[in-house]
């Protein structure tokens, strides 16, 4: 069931999450009737908007129109604070600590750059930031990763986040701290819960289906949506996911059709990424619950043996039979 909405403002609207802008895309807004009837779209079937921005300021009437309904706005950081904005997105680790609060702020990484995160710079964005939350980016092939390393630095950044919790605070890192809370899965919902709105006035599964082929739509904001197969884009059509419980995992739907030709199947690099996560929280759940009494109501993380879920297929086809 749909509920949320992503607008696309411009062709270069910041990427918030793995997929790339194609640097020979150019700037084109989103004509005002097709803002205007893509917000209309959201109010029939009651949407929650999410207005994402590119780096310029856009025109009074389109910005009139984006204040006509509540939404959550995306931007990229530019430099200096974004007033009233709900998400900001850098496209690099800045050079710089931050000078004011922030709201949830989203750093794009190559995986070079989050495995040179320096510790200390980690630590100073976390008292700046509500939520930070880390995305990885151009990681085609994703072969190149080194989860070794990836293992490693998650460890590194648990411990400290182990001795925050410890002295009363309460960092929040979606790759870490997001496992401990969940009970089930919070994915992206691309197709499911989440569809886009491009500057085209197209719709699209999301915003890198858009960008990796316009011919991709989904339908238009005249004539309405039009998804094939859209029980493909469900988790409990997704043979992999649906056994799985590394629940802070975004199960993003491009990577999977770029890495394995499925929407709904994850690849094994992806699925090891994400149980490193899994398991790194599971430590760091345990960890802090030596300190004292830490959010009681939530089970502990079970202990698990494989990396990849793809593993104990054979247990899920005896509990199918």
């Amino acid at each position: 069931m749909l509920q949320y909405i992503i607008i696309l403002l411009d062709d270069t609207a910041t990427s918030f999450c793995h997929y790339s802008i194609p640097h020979h895309r150019a700037s084109k807004l989103i004509d005002l009737d097709d803002l205007k009837n893509g917000i209309r779209f959201a109010m029939i079937e009651n949407l929650m908007i999410q207005f994402v921005y590119p780096n310029y300021e856009l025109p009074t009437r389109h910005i009139e129109a984006i204040n006509s309904i509540d939404h959550i706005d995306i931007k990229p950081y530019i430099g200096e604070r974004e007033d009233n904005s709900d998400v900001i997105v850098f496209n690099k680790i800045p050079s710089n600590l931050l000078k004011d609060k922030y709201p949830t702020t989203i750093f794009r990484l190559t995986p070079q750059e989050f495995f040179d995160f320096p510790y200390y710079l980690a630590k100073e964005t976390f008292k700046k930031v509500e939520r930070l939350n880390i995305v990885i980016k151009d990681i085609d092939p994703i072969q190149a990763w080194d989860l070794n390393r990836y293992n490693d630095k998650l460890k590194e950044m648990s411990d400290w986040i182990e001795q925050e919790y410890c002295n009363g605070n309460t960092p929040q890192w979606n790759i870490l701290t997001d496992r401990m809370f969940l009970s089930k899965m919070n994915n992206c919902g691309a197709g499911d819960t989440t569809i886009t709105l491009a500057p085209n006035g197209k719709f699209y599964i999301c915003p890198a289906f858009y960008y990796e082929n316009m011919d991709d739509s989904i339908g238009n904001v005249n004539a309405g949506l039009d998804i094939k197969n859209q029980y493909l884009y469900k988790l409990e059509y997704a043979p992999i996911c649906r056994h799985c419980d590394a629940y802070q995992c975004k199960r993003c739907l491009w990577l999977n059709r770029r890495m394995t030709l499925e929407v709904n199947t994850p690849s094994h690099e992806q699925c090891v990424a994400a149980h490193l996560e899994r398991n790194t929280s599971r430590s760091l759940l345990i960890n802090i619950r030596k300190h004292g009494n830490f959010i009681p109501e939530v089970d502990n993380i079970k202990e698990i043996d494989y990396l990849d879920p793809f593993i104990n297929r054979e247990k899920w086809q005896q509990e199918n039979l």
